[in-house]
């Protein structure tokens, strides 16, 4: 008799979670589900601090989030023994905030704002006044430091044993660059053909869209209204801007047609991997699902009527940034730095 199947005893909850699932929603678009896909980058970030002993048992570890990392740090804070201070965005809703309390967090929370970009800078200011006032904490710069790099490795090792070696490409939102960055450079360095296809809201000066505002943005973490470091430009094939409304589709569609109940960057990335899919289909498309839709009840699962019809949309296909429009464009990016665009398109 074959032995049955074999259940793995985790020793935190972490480990039971980091680890996505794996769901064909087409021949060729695969969804790698996360209940929160930064338990990858926490983990990493602070099992690598602790080992080269930047950060000590027992130290406090403070940064800024809208949301996802925030409950990923103080996880890892939990499992490692560290105390965790989070800036919290307006977004973080009160379940999530007793979640990060219950695990020993404590946590600053900015006031409402219809600002996306004002609430970012007034947690960027409150991180400065903390530092200045506790010099023994660490600030985990989720949006600079490249350690957030190091957890998505074992993500890459899934994909590759998962999915074998055929033409791959990877879709996910940039947000602070490390989720896709961070996979797709391991599975690179075994197949240089990956494709990395980047999406950001309207609103980002990530990409280039700085001088657009988008009146219902609400999709916390994939854009910034600042710099971040650790999105390394050259890594990105392709780019996708896409608006709420559009996200929103995805969002709908993808509860509708697969059953998958996720947040607004996944649904986007749904929208942007099945019109890409139907151009190539000899590539397999992973699409990264971050997180759940909890963070999206209200504003976007209740409001599902109002959603778009998916399939009677489509981008603009634009060659320069000085073409970009809303609601949604996309561009060729050819691995570029970022400096060597803006060069590029002022000689043009």
């Amino acid at each position: 008799m074959s032995p049955g199947p074999t259940n793995t005893v985790h020793e935190h909850i972490t480990d039971a979670i980091k680890q996505p699932d794996l769901v064909r929603l087409t021949d060729n678009v695969v969804l790698a589900r996360f209940e929160t896909m930064k338990v990858y980058a926490a983990l990493g970030a602070v099992r690598t601090l602790l080992d080269r002993g930047v950060v000590r048992p027992g130290q406090t570890l403070v940064d800024s989030s809208s949301g996802i990392y925030a409950l990923a740090l103080a996880m890892a804070c939990h499992r490692y023994g560290l105390k965790c201070h989070i800036v919290a965005s307006t977004t973080v809703d009160a379940g999530m905030r007793a979640q990060l309390e219950l695990l020993g967090a404590t946590v600053d929370q900015m006031p409402p704002s219809q600002s996306l970009r004002l609430d970012q800078e007034r947690r960027v200011h409150r991180v400065s006044q903390l530092l200045a006032q506790r010099p023994d904490v660490h600030w985990m710069r989720q949006y600079h430091d490249s350690v957030h790099y190091e957890g998505y490795k074992h993500f890459a090792e899934l994909i590759t044993s998962a999915l074998g070696d055929g033409p791959l490409t990877v879709v996910g939102a940039v947000g602070t660059g490390a989720s896709t960055g961070g996979v797709v450079e391991p599975l690179r360095r075994a197949d240089p053909s990956v494709r990395l296809l980047g999406l950001q809201p309207f609103g980002s000066v990530t990409f280039g869209s700085e001088g657009f505002t988008d009146p219902e943005a609400i999709i916390a973490g994939i854009g910034s209204s600042i710099w971040f470091d650790n999105v390394r430009h050259h890594l990105y094939d392709g780019l996708h801007w896409v608006d709420f409304r559009h996200a929103m589709a995805g969002t709908i569609g993808l509860m509708r047609e697969h059953a998958v109940f996720a947040g607004l960057s996944t649904g986007a990335a749904y929208l942007v991997a099945g019109w890409e899919a139907a151009r190539n289909p000899d590539r397999t498309h992973v699409v990264i699902g971050a997180d759940t839709g909890h963070r999206y009840v209200d504003r976007v699962f209740a409001r599902h009527e109002e959603a778009p019809d998916m399939d009677s949309l489509s981008p603009l296909e634009i060659t320069s940034l000085e073409d970009l429009a809303m609601p949604w464009s996309t561009m060729e990016w050819h691995r570029r730095a970022w400096p060597a665009v803006r060069q590029e398109e002022q000689a043009s």
